[in-house]
């Protein structure tokens, strides 16, 4: 029986991501010679040519197109084994961005779970608008992001997809008011889709708050001042949707959104992600990844 070697395998994958020995040899930090060498014996091992060295920059052939896909699961896995049974694999921190309203109920339990499996990992949460998650994401202040998106941008992977509803007091009559009283956050990623609803059905609206404090908006809900949106399975115990048939415009349903661009199939951060992808399961999901 012929056994690959895990390093060899690594440094095929790196020359084949990197597109030609010099930039992987960098990146693994090894001489250009030693990079070459393991490739010469991968490829007298398997008796085959891995890449095509004709032209200017180094390709694949068809066998090692195919060889690729097996060494990038292989090495994912040697990686995952050794993070779970060594230290290091307890040991970092996790900064999670989530928009306020799907912080509950799905959130702690993701937590607690991820924290039971890896209990030396600090887990920051962050909590903001989609937009600002955004932003964040792509500074770099956060490893990755729960969004409230109508549809995924590039690199999305949409984990479920929830019903939004108008919510009100509990036994609240505000929504019967004309013009109808809003509340919603200046960034509020269901703000524009609540008032086009409206424009579109005729119904006159005005905006009692201009605030980006979640709590500010949750009072005037409360307190049947206001009505607002949230996702069906976010309403808080101390309000609750407006019956349907009220007259009220449906608003559809939004997607839960997931950005981890950091993962790479082993790290801290493609752990939580599987936490998150488990966590959302149990809902209707349309689980696919944008290109």
């Amino acid at each position: 029986m012929r056994n690959m070697d895990i390093t060899t395998l690594r440094s095929f994958v790196a020359v084949a991501e990197m597109g030609g020995v010099t930039r992987a040899a960098t990146q693994l930090n090894l001489t250009q010679s030693a990079v070459s060498m393991q490739l010469k014996r991968l490829e007298e091992l398997l008796g085959v040519a891995l890449f095509d060295r004709s032209a200017r920059r180094i390709a694949l052939t068809r066998n090692g197109e195919q060889l690729l896909s097996y060494a990038k699961r292989m090495v994912q896995l040697n990686d995952e084994a050794m993070m779970r049974l060594t230290d290091q694999a307890f040991e970092g921190e996790v900064i999670l961005g989530a928009p306020h309203d799907i912080v509950y109920p799905t959130i702690p339990q993701v937590l607690k779970t991820f924290n039971a499996a890896f209990p030396r990992v600090k887990v920051t949460l962050r909590s903001s608008s989609t937009a600002k998650l955004h932003d964040a994401l792509e500074r770099g202040e956060v490893d990755l992001i729960l969004t409230t998106e109508s549809t995924p941008r590039p690199g999305g992977e949409t984990l479920t997809s929830v019903p939004l509803r108008w919510v009100t007091a509990r036994g609240g009559q505000c929504w019967r008011t004309r013009p109808l009283r809003l509340a919603f956050c200046k960034f509020c990623a269901f703000r524009p889709i609540a008032m086009a609803a409206l424009d579109q059905a005729g119904i006159e609206w005005e905006m009692t708050v201009e605030s980006d404090d979640d709590r500010s908006i949750e009072a005037l809900i409360s307190a049947d001042l206001s009505v607002g949106a949230l996702l069906e399975d976010s309403i808080p115990p101390h309000q609750e949707a407006v019956p349907h048939g009220s007259g009220l415009p449906d608003l559809g349903a939004q997607q839960i959104n997931l950005y981890a661009p950091g993962a790479d199939g082993a790290g801290l951060v493609d752990e939580l992600r599987k936490v998150l992808r488990t966590a959302f399961a149990g809902k209707p999901a349309d689980m696919r990844l944008t290109a």
